[in-house]
């Protein structure tokens, strides 16, 4: 079970200096992530308490893995480690904002590039498609 607070009034939690994340119905949280040097935006995944309590306690990032249900230290395996310089949390605390450095300056997304948001959304004539802008992959896939 979850150490963090959920006893705070509405006032509390958005105005106070307790930190008491809101989990969703399925015990996870938002966590944005972005780049601590330019803010470029680099992921958005999930967090259960054991995740965040793991992050908080080590600097390192760690999510919840919906696809795998399992717990996964991001950059384990690449080596592209996310060291937390700065976190932040909604008005409400229901979303996480996480400022890291990628060891090595390594990619983020498991396709090679820097950013796992690397395709533009375009619509034509009420038609969408996704474009790859000219960003090139960081390390092959």
């Amino acid at each position: 079970m979850s150490s963090f607070s959920d006893s705070l009034s509405k006032h509390e939690n958005e105005e106070g200096a307790v930190f008491a994340p809101r989990f969703d119905a399925s015990g996870l949280i938002t966590a944005i992530v972005t780049d601590s040097g330019d803010g470029h935006l680099l992921m958005v995944a999930h967090m259960n308490a054991e995740a965040l309590r793991l992050t908080l306690e080590t600097g390192i990032a760690h999510y919840w893995s919906r696809s795998r249900q399992s717990l996964w230290k991001k950059g384990e395996t690449s080596g592209n480690l996310q060291t937390v310089v700065e976190m932040r949390t909604d008005c409400d605390q229901d979303a996480l904002w996480l400022k890291v450095t990628v060891a090595g300056g390594g990619p983020t997304c498991h396709t090679g590039r820097r950013s796992c948001f690397y395709r533009q959304v375009i619509t034509t004539n009420g038609t969408s498609s996704l474009v790859v802008p000219l960003e090139t992959k960081v390390s092959p896939s």
